[in-house]
């Protein structure tokens, strides 16, 4: 089991570690700084800053040495014949790293849309272009209603680092079977409640909050969609909806069991108009049987004026699968070391909580 997890807040990035059966804060980074991603990985640990004016930038500490800044993904000048391009070509922020299956290499997906690669551990980084310079890309939409769109989820198959999938939010899933170099939507069997009815089943309309995917067997993938929960069995080419899960079908979080392909973890929430707990109650939502049914997991968990709202990243699961955590906007974080059966709460009040990594 992981015996570390590292917190990126709006404050700090605050990394934790279990002494004597208790978690404690054991340092904090980048204090006063927005840390928009995390991955800790091997002997490295990688924090995105999101620093509004001065920009995005990218830090890792390997092993116990110290914090170092590596170069940020930086995007190309903007050709004369991107004028009509609605979307910026400069770097918004990283939203997410994730590894890429082979030593050194490095998955950065960003806002305005980017894909990026590294392949020397996060020193260098190049734009994946077949993505970025497909004509479609300049349909898709921006989070939260008018701002640029994001790569929220980077998925790669640990059985072959060539088969990727991407969520990108909001304009659906996107697959390659050639490390990149030609892509495909494969929304299939989604639909998108928010439009008209004529637009509801266009694939590039599908808002995905965040994809996850069982390790053991990567073609079972799990979808929190802004309007619903999904489940694929064949690595995304079609999707079922799951209409099991209870008190809502919001949210914006997912965790798929590392090694049972038939339990996955869900935060749910009251959508749009609120975007609150329902009933005021932080609870967590986990199936054991492919979504057919769900239990409601609240042993440990505030179940009075709670209003925590937990981000695409702020939940996490370890190798084990029974060590949990998430973080949520109201600066509270929750661990479990039984599968999401209790919780319990560190002595920290943390900042809003963005993202939440176990050390892998």
């Amino acid at each position: 089991m992981a015996e570390r997890v590292h917190v990126g807040t709006r404050k700090g990035l605050f990394e934790l570690a279990r002494r004597d059966g208790a978690w404690e804060v054991v340092d904090v980074q980048f204090l006063g700084d927005p840390v928009s991603a995390v991955l800790a990985q091997g002997d490295s640990v990688y924090a995105a800053l999101d620093l509004g004016h001065f920009g995005a930038k990218l830090w890792r500490r390997q092993g116990a040495g110290a914090w170092r800044e590596l170069a940020a993904p930086m995007f190309p000048a903007k050709p004369e014949d991107g004028e009509d391009d609605p979307h910026p070509w400069s770097l918004g922020k990283i939203w997410v790293l994730e590894p890429g299956g082979v030593p050194g290499r490095l998955w950065a997906g960003t806002m305005p849309g980017g894909l990026f690669r590294s392949d020397d551990g996060g020193a260098t980084w190049a734009l994946n272009d077949p993505l970025w310079r497909m004509p479609e890309r300049r349909q898709w939409g921006g989070v939260a209603g008018g701002e640029q769109p994001g790569i929220g989820s980077v998925l790669v198959d640990p059985r072959n680092p060539r088969d990727i999938r991407v969520g990108v939010s909001t304009a659906g899933v996107w697959a390659s079977s050639d490390e990149g170099a030609s892509w495909n939507l494969i929304n299939r069997g989604m639909y998108a409640e928010y439009m008209p009815p004529e637009l509801r089943e266009d694939p590039i309309a599908q808002d995905v909050h965040r994809l996850s995917r069982c390790a053991a067997r990567p073609e079972v993938v799990w979808c929190q969609h802004h309007n619903g929960v999904f489940r694929s069995e064949d690595a995304g080419a079609t999707w079922r909806e799951v209409t099991a899960i209870r008190p809502a079908k919001f949210g914006f979080a997912v965790a798929a069991h590392p090694r049972d392909p038939e339990t996955a973890w869900f935060v749910p929430a009251t959508k749009d108009e609120r975007r609150i707990p329902v009933d005021g109650k932080v609870v967590v939502a986990r199936t054991r049987d492919g979504g057919r049914s769900f239990e409601m997991l609240t042993n440990g968990l505030p179940q009075r004026h709670a209003y925590d709202l937990v981000w695409r990243h702020a939940l996490d699961v370890d190798a084990s699968g029974e060590r949990l955590a998430f973080g949520s906007t109201s600066g509270g974080l929750w661990i479990s070391e039984d599968g999401g059966d209790s919780w319990t709460m560190p002595e920290a009040r943390l900042p809003p909580v963005a993202s939440v990594r176990f050390a892998a």
